[in-house]
């Protein structure tokens, strides 16, 4: 089979949150530069319609979902109606997250000791709350068609101990990379595969878009990673359309770190 074929994803419906920028933007791009009808959601309207608009110029069939995926009845609504206008749902990302500052290594605000429950309780709800039920309502249309690609966004962060990340963000992460594994198994049966990529350092707009205004910080994400740099995210492209497209109709249950190397030492 030709390289073509086994990612071709013309003609499939993906539903990606956190799609108006970083590596949800990159998710949104490939699936809809290689044929994909593609719903984005984000919680920032303004940067969300640039993007679409920036797609569809471009002869992208993209359209864009303000949403809060922390708002659990819009979050099913956005899903449900994504489904009722294209009659299927193929593959969902479930990208969006926040972070919860930084973590001991960096900061003291990041030791035990100065932990803020408001922050917890945050970064819980969206990460990993908000997560699940991207991931469970996604799961509802696909399990009846025998088909589909669900790929949750987690973290090497939530891999191992990662003394540059808050408690909450890696706890949040770590659990989600068991979501992940439990409901692979539950769905295989019913042929829906559920994956997650765990990223390392990447250049994104997480920690408020810190990492593009401040290059020491980004020189200390880059010391941890072999390569010597941290991540653009074009280069998550090629992994997440490895699972969303028939080349990964057999990978199911797994935690994929795309990370430069970082979590081999």
């Amino acid at each position: 089979m030709k390289g073509s074929a086994l990612f071709d994803v013309n003609g499939h419906v993906a539903f990606i949150t956190g799609a108006a920028n970083g590596l949800g933007l990159a998710f949104a791009e490939v699936m809809a530069e290689n044929g994909a009808a593609v719903v984005m959601a984000d919680i920032d309207q303004a940067a969300l319609d640039k993007v679409v608009t920036r797609l569809r110029s471009a002869g992208c069939k993209v359209e864009g979902v303000t949403l809060d995926i922390a708002d659990t009845p819009a979050l099913r609504a956005a899903i449900d109606d994504t489904v009722a206008k294209h009659s299927r749902l193929d593959a969902v990302f479930a990208n969006a997250g926040v972070s919860s500052g930084p973590g001991f290594e960096i900061s003291p605000r990041g030791e035990i000791d100065a932990l803020d429950p408001a922050v917890w309780e945050r970064v819980i709800k969206v990460n990993q709350t908000a997560t699940l039920y991207t991931m469970q309502f996604a799961a509802h249309h696909m399990k009846p068609r025998r088909q589909g690609s669900i790929v949750a966004i987690t973290s090497i962060g939530g891999m191992r101990a990662e003394p540059m990340v808050g408690y909450p963000y890696a706890a949040s992460k770590a659990a989600v990379s068991n979501l992940v594994r439990q409901m692979a198994v539950e769905l295989a049966p019913h042929n829906v595969r559920v994956n997650a990529i765990a990223p390392g350092p990447f250049l994104t707009n997480i920690r408020e878009g810190r990492l593009h205004r401040e290059p020491e910080l980004v020189k200390q994400f880059a010391a941890i990673v072999p390569m010597g740099r941290i991540g653009d995210p074009s280069e998550i492209k090629g992994l997440g359309l490895l699972l969303a497209s028939p080349a990964g109709s057999f990978i199911t249950g797994t935690v994929i770190p795309i990370d430069g190397g970082a979590t081999a030492k």
